[in-house]
């Protein structure tokens, strides 16, 4: 799942070695590897972490929603406190903070406590993935700077892609007889290292003026994102009480505030966290429905397909996990086929790659249905390749087409925008879809998978239909 973070657009102040080395880059990514990672690690964990804390559907839902809604919702003002107050000591931060939280994962002695280090771990997440790019454009220039954006790409993609393997080979193992909570332990040594080594080979930068926060947009938006996903999260475990509609509502209202909130500051000349200017063209515009419809089908996608898996079909976290590498090595192909078929066929490489994705869903719903949770799991298989193949077509020809489409002193407020939709994207998913698919388990978890897979069908069909409205062709 290949992200794009807010990057500066005015020049930093500080240092840059004029010869860098590798060890610089080695350590921005590893930084990046273990947030990435850490999104789609704790899915094969869920069924484990629900047997031995005792956790409910719904908590499980908030341990992967949780994330990304921390994640995202901070993400641009964590950038631009980034810009105030030093990159690399944001990014050090950062890090520090995740290795806290995953400590206090991997120790949880309940599930609300682990629930409450897991949102930590967002927050944490969000300070890191902010300022990866900055800090690379600061330390790299000329060709070294674009093999080094290459690399960083390359890494998101493994990270998310392997997230389910891993996660299922740790837990296999059983260290020290910890079980699921190597998931998160293993991010302690590795964030440490890149703790230590950060001012040693990072350059510390921030903007020449002083960036500002804007409380009220800061409030409203936070309060937009609350009043949406907690009815999300906990109205079907409550029976939707008249509060939770009313919620939905105000999110909606609260929403409407922040735009007023944002032409508001605009107009007083100052920056927003969300420029809205850039927008208002159509390529962005229909890019940011696409791009939310896509990430609203992908994390939601790896949780049922998760508790199939292995609440349904009874396997254990490594067999799952190999399931699940059938879809990370088709997404793999599919995101370094992408750019040559965006050159190709313009829009219509994402049309195919949403059509494909969906495709993929329907022929899992089809060997569900005649296998229910028995008969081998290679039946899935044709299935899996073709979402996976599809999910990385449409995602990495998506984000291609639409930024080739924008002027280059709109391109940092354009990713930063999409950065934030992709992880808000993901956790509004989990909590829907997660709401089918734990609202329908008690009739079998066959069934629930098959009537989510068919949700997510008409999900990344519509990322086919948003693509139409990009351009035709990519602008060279």
């Amino acid at each position: 799942m290949t992200t794009l973070d807010n990057h500066p657009l005015a020049a930093p102040v500080g240092t840059t070695p004029s010869e860098p080395g590798p060890l610089p880059l080695a350590v921005l990514l590893s930084g990046t590897f273990l947030i990435v990672l850490d999104f789609f690690i704790v899915n094969v964990a869920l069924p484990s972490i629900q047997v031995d804390l005792h956790a409910g559907d719904t908590t499980l839902a908030w341990l992967v929603a949780g994330y990304g809604l921390t994640f995202g919702g901070l993400l641009l003002l964590v950038g631009r406190l980034g810009d105030r107050w030093g990159r690399r000591r944001m990014f050090r931060g950062g890090v520090g903070l995740f290795v806290l939280s995953s400590a206090a994962c991997g120790l949880a002695p309940s599930a609300g406590f682990l629930l409450e280090a897991r949102l930590v771990q967002g927050v944490a997440a969000a300070a890191v993935s902010t300022t990866v790019l900055s800090l690379i454009g600061d330390v790299y220039a000329g060709p070294r700077r674009l093999r080094a954006l290459g690399t960083y790409s390359t890494v998101m993609g493994v990270a998310a892609a392997s997230g389910q393997l891993v996660g299922g080979l740790l837990i296999h193992a059983d260290l020290l007889g910890l079980g699921w909570r190597t998931i998160f332990l293993v991010n302690v040594p590795v964030g440490l290292a890149a703790y230590l080594l950060a001012p040693r080979t990072l350059p510390e930068s921030r903007l020449p003026e002083r960036a500002h926060v804007d409380v009220v947009e800061v409030l409203l938006s936070t309060g937009a994102l609350v009043a949406l996903m907690l009815p999300l999260l906990e109205g079907r475990r409550l029976g939707w009480p008249a509060w939770t509609w009313a919620s939905l509502a105000g999110s909606a209202l609260l929403a409407v505030l922040v735009a007023v909130r944002i032409r508001t500051l605009r107009a007083r000349g100052r920056r927003p966290l969300v420029d809205a200017r850039p927008l208002g063209s159509r390529p962005v515009a229909v890019g940011i429905v696409g791009q939310t419809a896509l990430f609203l089908g992908m994390a939601s996608y790896f949780l049922v397909l998760g508790l199939y898996l292995q609440q349904g079909r009874g396997l254990g976290p490594l067999a799952s996990g190999l399931v699940f590498s059938i879809l990370a090595v088709a997404y793999m192909l599919g995101t370094r086929r992408a750019n040559a078929l965006v050159a190709r066929w313009g829009r219509w490489a994402t049309v195919g790659g949403g059509v494909v994705f969906a495709a993929g869903h329907a022929l899992q719903l089809v060997a569900v249905a005649e296998i229910g949770v028995g008969g081998s799991v290679l039946w899935l298989a044709p299935g899996l390749a073709l979402a996976g193949a599809g999910m990385g077509i449409a995602l990495a020809s998506l984000v291609g087409t639409v930024m080739a489409s924008v002027e280059p002193a709109d391109a940092g407020s354009v990713s930063g925008t999409f950065s934030t939709l992709q992880q808000l994207g993901n956790a509004v998913g989990v909590a829907v879809i997660g709401n089918v698919y734990f609202g329908l388990a008690a009739r079998g978890a066959a069934h629930a998978f098959e009537v989510s897979l068919a949700c997510l069908v008409g999900v990344t069909l519509a990322v086919a239909l948003c693509a139409l409205g990009l351009p035709r062709a990519i602008r060279t």
